[in-house]
């Protein structure tokens, strides 16, 4: 036993080291992992108190330690789905008790999520409608609040922490919530919806780049980025079906299509999909205007994939 014992100890003590020398690694390197890290220290704000390690909000600071592993694989071991305080304790590599108090929080997010819900099967739902809906709703609102801050117009806008953020928010909805809030529209001109539009779906900071890139660029840069790569090939897969069966990366091919050629598919899994792709380079508004002659039919294609609305309408 006791060799068992200083067996398992030896390794959680190895996991904590290489959690807290991955941390370091991904504050000072330039592939986008220090601006989710900065969310990770805003969502997690842990104070040690004696022998224990307390988040303001452990079950919110365990899904963002999530979506970090997600994102970059060496952290797959930092994530802990025993109880909300093990990822903290691999992170700090401080010895941290249980709070049981996690169990009631956690409960309380899914009824309140749940309830929340509810509302995105009322018809007719404005943004403004939405917004308000999530800022009533406590649990909501402190997701809502902990986004708003980090992308905040102003304040200097950081992209890439402004999506990080809203990668975190988008996450951690249900799926009809986040359905809801996505695809939620001002039906009148009201300046107040459209602000909330704007607000729920990271305008500016998130989607906004002077100059506008080229689609073209957009997609030629996401496939260079493993994480962003993999939302691409599932929301082509998901929801253009016809584009990937017929001409998979063959961008020679994908010229000769046009928007007649590709009926989406617009189902839960496709919607799912799309979703997904917030917070990422994908949804960052591009433009075709200052494209050569010869890039406009691929160009406007992917314009069509990533911004057109009528796949869900």
């Amino acid at each position: 036993f006791t060799v068992l014992l200083m067996y398992f100890t030896n390794i959680a003590t190895a996991q904590t080291t290489d959690c807290l020398h991955f941390s370091k690694q991904c504050i000072n390197v330039a592939n986008g992992c220090d601006s989710v890290w900065s969310i990770v220290e805003d969502v997690c704000n842990i104070s040690v108190l004696g022998n224990r390690c307390k988040a303001e909000d452990a079950i919110g600071c365990n899904r963002i330690i999530q979506v970090l592993a997600d994102e970059y694989p060496e952290f797959k071991n930092c994530v802990c789905t025993i109880d909300n305080s093990c990822s903290i304790t691999a992170l700090l590599g401080k010895p941290c008790s249980i709070d049981k108090d996690n169990i009631s929080t956690e409960t309380k997010l899914q009824w309140s999520l749940s309830a929340l819900s509810k509302q995105a099967y009322t018809a007719n739902r404005t943004c403004l409608d939405v917004n308000k809906d999530c800022v009533e709703d406590e649990v909501c609102n402190k997701q809502l609040s902990l986004y708003l801050k980090v992308c905040s117009v102003n304040k200097k806008c950081n992209m890439e922490e402004c999506q990080a953020a809203i990668r975190f928010f988008y996450h951690n909805m249900p799926f009809e919530v986040a359905q809801m809030m996505t695809f939620c529209d001002c039906i009148q001109p009201d300046e107040s919806c459209h602000r909330a539009k704007e607000l729920l779906h990271g305008k500016p900071c998130a989607v906004t780049a002077v100059p506008r890139p080229s689609c073209l660029n957009v997609i030629h840069m996401c496939e260079e980025n493993e994480f962003c790569r993999k939302k691409y090939k599932t929301f082509r897969s998901k929801c253009w079906r016809h584009v990937t069966k017929k001409c998979y990366d063959d961008e020679t091919c994908l010229e000769t299509l046009i928007k007649d050629d590709m009926p989406c598919s617009a189902n839960a899994d496709c919607k799912a999909a799309y979703i997904s792709n917030w917070g990422t380079m994908l949804r960052v508004e591009c433009t075709c205007q200052n494209s050569p002659p010869a890039e406009q039919p691929l160009c406007k294609l992917f314009h069509h994939m990533l911004h057109s609305t009528s796949c869900f309408s």
